[in-house]
């Protein structure tokens, strides 16, 4: 593709979803099996707006059956899914219109709360409307009035499926036909966010009432030791701490739990919503701030402001006494940011927070963070 977005001061070419590459695949076969003519590249319009020709490959064509694939090009996106080859077999079938199933390398889903039913084919809707527009329209052309059946596959979406969230979210046996727009942009925080929005659907509609969170990964076995969590029970909001906060407000939860390392929470205590570097540091400076509040002089603020990491920084805190004092204020600043942006006690949800450091050990814990962790389920066994 010729499309480009500009990210942190680079071009960065645009590519198009494995949704795209199906509903290519589909209206490619659906035409070579209604026509017996074969044919090299099909041009589709993707949601977007933007128009694709893409080429196929692997096709494969008798009386009863059309197969090509379309390999998927994510652009200068990091994608696990890039190259894969997308393949559409498209059959004649009785009744009218299309029917679209899933084949080889497409997963299943397993647990209800995700886009599409259990035991569904993970295609989702818009993929889906994209096959079902295509095939339909090369129906028209055609002049055929019977149905047509599409089964989408990815034979080494089995494989490549075990690099994604899937088998986290319950998609389970291959990848998921994804997209909304059918352009892929570099380095788009949105796939991000859509998976969390996934990730607490699920939650939610498998009746957790109580949602833990957690940035990342960064402190699993601390959380597992201290306080018998598993953090993969709950949701990993990665640095989108204010997205994922509204979209718990907006699903329904009753309370939240949110677990961090200092290094990344911090910056919570300061507003900051969004705590990607890129985006906004502020540690050592809120760090600062916290110490100033708790007592410190100015030596001491100047010192942490002059460390490099915020484990460096608590130890100036440590040695000046004062740690216990500076994170009791950074976890009130950050429960006050974070009820604000729940609606700063307008609806009937309640949020509590734990601060640690895999060194200082724990930092800071709300009043009611213990009784949140009794409601949490799935705790694994301390081993």
């Amino acid at each position: 593709m010729e499309e480009y977005v500009y990210k942190n001061h680079k071009k960065l070419r645009c590519g198009y979803t494995t949704g795209t590459c199906a509903a290519a695949a589909a209206k490619a076969a659906a035409r070579m099996l209604l026509t017996g003519q074969r044919i090299s590249s099909v041009c589709i319009d993707t949601p977007k707006g933007i128009s694709v020709t893409l080429s196929l490959s692997d096709i494969a064509l008798s009386d009863t059956t059309a197969v090509c694939a379309v390999q998927k090009d994510a652009g200068d996106d990091a994608d696990c899914t890039d190259k894969i080859r997308i393949y559409a077999t498209v059959r004649r079938c009785a009744g009218s219109g299309i029917v679209i199933e899933g084949g080889t390398g497409i997963g299943r889903v397993t647990r209800s709360g995700l886009e599409q039913p259990v035991g569904s084919a993970a295609i989702n809707s818009v993929p889906r409307a994209m096959i079902q527009k295509e095939a339909l329209a090369e129906l028209a052309a055609a002049g055929y009035d019977g149905g047509l059946e599409v089964v989408i596959s990815a034979p080494k979406g089995v494989e490549i499926a075990k690099k994604t969230f899937n088998p986290r979210l319950g998609i389970e046996g291959g990848i998921s036909i994804l997209g909304t727009s059918g352009i892929v942009e570099p380095m788009s925080e949105r796939a991000i966010v859509d998976t969390i929005r996934l990730e607490l659907k699920q939650k939610k509609a498998l009746g957790y009432e109580t949602l833990l969170l957690s940035p990342g990964n960064y402190g699993q076995q601390f959380a597992l030791e201290t306080w018998g969590i598993d953090l993969d029970a709950g949701v990993k909001c990665s640095n989108f701490i204010g997205e994922t906060l509204d979209m718990a407000l907006e699903l329904g939860f009753s309370q939240i739990l949110l677990i961090g390392h200092i290094g990344k929470l911090i910056k919570v205590a300061a507003g900051v919503m969004n705590t990607h570097s890129s985006m906004a540091d502020a540690r050592l400076e809120t760090l600062s701030a916290c110490a100033l509040l708790a007592g410190a002089n100015a030596d001491t603020a100047r010192g942490i402001l002059n460390c490099t990491t915020t484990d460096d920084a608590l130890q100036i805190l440590t040695d000046r006494h004062i740690l216990d004092a500076a994170m009791k204020i950074a976890l009130e600043k950050m429960l006050a940011h974070m009820r604000r942006r729940l609606g700063g006690g307008i609806w009937d949800i309640q949020i509590e927070a734990i601060l640690f450091s895999n060194i200082h050990g724990v930092l800071a814990m709300s009043d009611s963070a213990q009784a949140f962790i009794s409601q949490i389920p799935l705790k694994k066994a301390l081993l």
